[in-house]
């Protein structure tokens, strides 16, 4: 079994994961449901995953879990542009973000592609 707190693609998501805590607090009320949630899920879910697969018997198993992971990147990458986009967070700190993400992304494919043996 493997331990996901040693993947430094959990560790990048967890980070992130908290700076989007702290980013989404001072989101408007109205959006409590809405994009504070969203955005939160699915910057979690790239952790959830990564932990998720890790526990899995195999790499092909661990390597599916990984691109269910890229996926919720994806997805909260969508997010992030769309709270830049309404004003709720302001440019310096989207490209801090935006960069960060892109880096854990890249990361995930590289990871991704080790466990398929590319």
């Amino acid at each position: 079994m493997r331990d996901f707190k040693k993947f430094d693609v959990w560790q990048l998501s967890h980070q992130l994961t908290l700076k989007i805590y702290t980013s989404t607090k001072n989101f408007p009320n109205e959006e409590i449901f809405g994009l504070i949630s969203q955005i939160r899920r699915s910057f979690a879910s790239i952790g959830y995953n990564i932990s998720e697969g890790s526990g899995r018997n195999s790499d092909k198993e661990f390597a599916n879990f990984i691109n269910i992971a890229l996926g919720s990147s994806n997805e909260a990458e969508n997010q992030l542009i769309l709270a830049k986009d309404l004003g709720y967070i302001n440019e310096t700190d989207y490209q801090n973000l935006l960069t960060e993400l892109t880096i854990l992304k890249k990361k995930l494919v590289t990871l991704w592609n080790r466990l398929n043996g590319n």
